[in-house]
């Protein structure tokens, strides 16, 4: 007898990468499923998963889970690559929703795909219509990196056409999975759950604000006016990193709304997660399945599906997924924001019998197909697909990895942000610790709370996965900016008693330059509405001062900002005016002091250093000044050979500074200079492409580290903090706010630096070389 030939013939072991239950979330559950109907539809093929972690303590999974990796660590997508390489795995089959990857747009997946050896699948869980830059280029890389996109709308499959140019053949559509359950009556189910005899809303998922929840309540009241036995089951947890940030702000309000509105004894919230049986009997007791979604930036929805799939009678709002499923009659459309159409809508349902069977038989007809099994199959069809192409069609991409590699072989420490978040207080942050202790003795000043702000912003523009929280420490720091300018003066002010009382009333030039720098970096990176007008309000109105500023420091603090500003508002002509004014009145300072020996605007190095170079180098690209880019190469690589002996980092010290022609001080050796060092050997690096500045920042970098004078770390990996300074006996164990945030800024922009590098590098270099069959 003839054997049967599998249609997933020649392949033996598929890897999927996405996040896997316990964790609770969408991609978890899809994820988990598609891991267990892969296994029961092939179980000769060896199916397993690559999982995210949000928490570095991971969660409790199966053993169907083979490799973990921490979210936010680059050099884990690297392992993680070499592993399923190694494991010499036919498929890797990619879960894509960009939160749940770290880096920019979730960017850190980007270095993972590109050293694959194998083919790549990916299904878009989430594809924009109008994404921001680094969105649309993570997904154009991702296609590039993909041997087959899967989407589960034909509104994505024309979004990746019109938007992001994916060529037709490169795109498959396969239906959202959902469970193989009998159309049931919904009386079945209800004595298990206390509500025989009541006509069942049920609204299920995890709760986060954009639900819409609000507005079927509100529509509730006319409901049981007409139908008194209603009853509306809000079934879920809360979303874990909503909770996490806001706890649990929405469930209670909508709890207070249902009391506010009389109908509590009809609304029933099951405050927590439940497994896929358990759901199956919550949605067999509804008669009628409501999504109210806010928006229409919905691709696809597990829980649509679910519903649709369990033969429910569904209301909804027309976001695209909605609108797409339950066209021709497989459910009813609502518009957003609207209770009195909900109402109207759920009426008619219950009154009419015959309609609302028509609308559950259609819904459950048409997701036949949907079943995990068709579904499984389809997956592995798709995947013999890519394997015979690939074969036929080599992607050598050996270019591309080393490309990479040449960056990013460094790798970095985790982000760890407990110190930072001890030293804020509802003030601000505080300028000093004893030892890990925040010290109350000196208050704060303008300075730090600059500078957490930038943290803060870079955090949530870079890193959105381990930004949780970060909102409303930028709204404390923004707060403190703008409590510090005085507007009778024009100036901020600097030092502020923990009594809340300001010391001066017009700080220094270095401070308002440093301020602005912050301001600057805000406008460019915050999206809250809010925040980006007060920040660009106070920024403005700070501008007006530093046209008359000649602390050099100040201007270069001053320039970082406003072309930070202007990368955003690049039309703004009173800021480029200002622009001008201020880099040559620094590009002068440098011209008319500096020798062949000593290329440097003054006749001592101190503090900040690197962020005069830093000043040109920005000036230099975007005025189109090549004598600045010139002047500030020059002195940056000046600045090198003073500051580097033996191969590591010496920062000038402060006990003493070095004046030309005289003795450098080795001790105290600052934070703050290596942080201003790395920033400009990575400017240097993104105008020059010259890989030696960004051997140097790592340099630079590596004085936190230990790579110094002493062979002594100053970052402190338990606090996440960092020590004050190097002196000559030892560590200044104290880790006040500028040590700490010059860590965090130093390590966060060697973040942003590796992120960009992987979007650059990512496409595949070369064509693929098509093979004779």
């Amino acid at each position: 007898m003839a054997s049967v030939i599998k249609y997933y013939e020649g392949i033996d072991s598929v890897a999927v990468i996405g996040n896997y239950l316990p964790r609770l979330c969408g991609i978890a559950t899809f994820t988990t499923d598609l891991v267990e109907a892969l296994s029961t539809e092939a179980p000769d093929i060896s199916c397993s998963a690559v999982v995210m972690n949000d928490k570095p303590e991971g969660y409790p999974y199966p053993e169907k889970v083979r490799f973990e990796i921490n979210q936010n660590k680059l050099a884990d997508y690297t392992v993680a690559s070499e592993f399923l390489n190694i494991s010499q795995v036919d498929i890797a089959c990619v879960q894509h929703e960009y939160g749940i990857y770290g880096g920019p747009a979730g960017s850190h997946l980007l270095k993972l795909l590109g050293e694959l050896r194998m083919p790549v699948v990916t299904t878009l869980h989430t594809i924009l219509r109008d994404p921001a830059p680094e969105y649309r280029e993570v997904m154009r890389r991702l296609s590039d990196l993909s041997d087959k996109l899967i989407v589960m709308s034909h509104k994505a499959v024309d979004f990746l056409k019109d938007i992001y140019a994916v060529p037709e053949e490169k795109i498959a559509f396969i239906h959202h999975g959902i469970p193989d359950t009998p159309f049931m009556d919904p009386n079945f189910y209800k004595d298990q759950f206390g509500v025989e005899g009541k006509k069942v809303l049920l609204t299920f998922g995890l709760l986060s604000p954009n639900k819409g929840i609000e507005n079927v309540l509100q529509a509730l009241p006319a409901v049981i006016k007409k139908h008194p036995d209603v009853t509306y089951i809000i079934l879920g947890a809360t979303h874990p990193h909503i909770l996490k940030a806001h706890g649990d702000e929405y469930r209670i309000s909508l709890q207070q709304l249902a009391r506010k509105l009389g109908i509590s004894e009809h609304v029933i919230f099951q405050n927590r997660f439940v497994e896929i049986k358990e759901l199956c009997e919550f949605l067999g007791t509804a008669d009628i399945y409501i999504t109210p979604y806010l928006e229409e930036a919905q691709i696809t929805s597990g829980t649509l599906a679910y519903a649709m799939g369990t033969g429910k009678a569904v209301i909804s709002t027309p976001y695209w997924y909605a609108s797409e499923m339950l066209a021709e009659g497989r459910g009813i459309i609502v518009p957003f924001n609207n209770p009195d159409a909900i109402a109207e809508q759920i009426i008619n349902l219950l009154d009419n019998d015959t309609n609302r069977h028509t609308i559950r038989k259609k819904a459950y007809t048409f997701c036949r197909e949907a079943i995990w099994k068709e579904i499984s199959r389809r997956y592995l069809e798709v995947f013999s697909e890519v394997k015979l192409e690939r074969t036929r069609c080599p992607r050598p991409r050996h270019l591309y990895v080393e490309n990479i590699k040449s960056i990013t072989n460094f790798e970095l420490p985790e982000m760890k942000f407990d110190h930072l978040r001890i030293l804020t207080d509802d003030t601000g942050i505080l300028q000093h610790a004893t030892y890990t202790i925040p010290n109350r003795d000196h208050g704060y000043c303008i300075d730090d709370n600059a500078r957490a702000l930038m943290v803060a912003d870079m955090v949530r523009k870079h890193l959105s996965t381990a930004g949780i929280g970060f909102d409303s420490l930028s709204s404390h720091y923004l707060s403190f900016l703008r409590h510090a300018f005085n507007v009778e003066t024009g100036r901020f002010r600097d030092f502020m008693t923990y009594a809340r009382q300001w010391t001066e009333e017009v700080g220094s030039e270095d401070a308002h330059g440093r301020v602005l720098w912050s301001l600057g970096k805000a406008v460019a990176l915050l999206d809250d509405s809010g925040q980006l007008l007060m920040s660009t309000t106070l920024f403005n109105q700070a501008l007006k001062a530093v046209e008359h500023f000649f602390s050099p420091r100040a201007i270069a603090f001053a320039l970082v900002g406003i072309h930070a500003y202007l990368d955003k508002f690049s039309g703004d002509s009173e800021v480029r005016r200002v622009r001008e004014i201020l880099a040559n009145r620094l590009f002068n300072q440098f011209r008319n002091n500096a020798t062949e020996s000593w290329p440097w605007l003054e006749n001592s190095l101190n503090y900040d250093n690197g962020k005069l170079p830093h000043a040109l180098l920005l000036s230099g690209q975007w005025m189109q000044r090549s004598d600045m880019i010139d002047m500030g190469l020059r002195s940056l690589k000046w600045l090198l050979t003073i500051e580097t002996e033996d191969g590591h980092f010496v920062p000038i010290g402060s006990n003493g500074w070095y004046e030309q022609s005289g003795p450098k001080a080795r001790f105290d050796q600052q934070p703050i200079e290596a942080n201003a060092m790395i920033e400009a050997c990575v400017e240097a690096f993104n105008i020059t492409r010259d890989k030696t500045w960004f051997d140097n920042a790592v340099m630079c970098f590596n004085w936190f580290l230990g790579h110094n004078d002493l062979n002594m770390p100053l970052y402190d990996p338990k606090t996440g903090g960092c020590r004050d300074g190097l002196m000559a006996d030892g560590i200044n164990q104290n880790e006040g706010a500028e040590s700490t945030l010059a860590w965090l800024l130093s390590l966060l922009t060697l973040q942003k630096l590796y992120a960009d590098e992987i979007l650059k590098q990512s496409s595949s270099p070369n064509q693929p070389v098509r093979v004779k069959d």
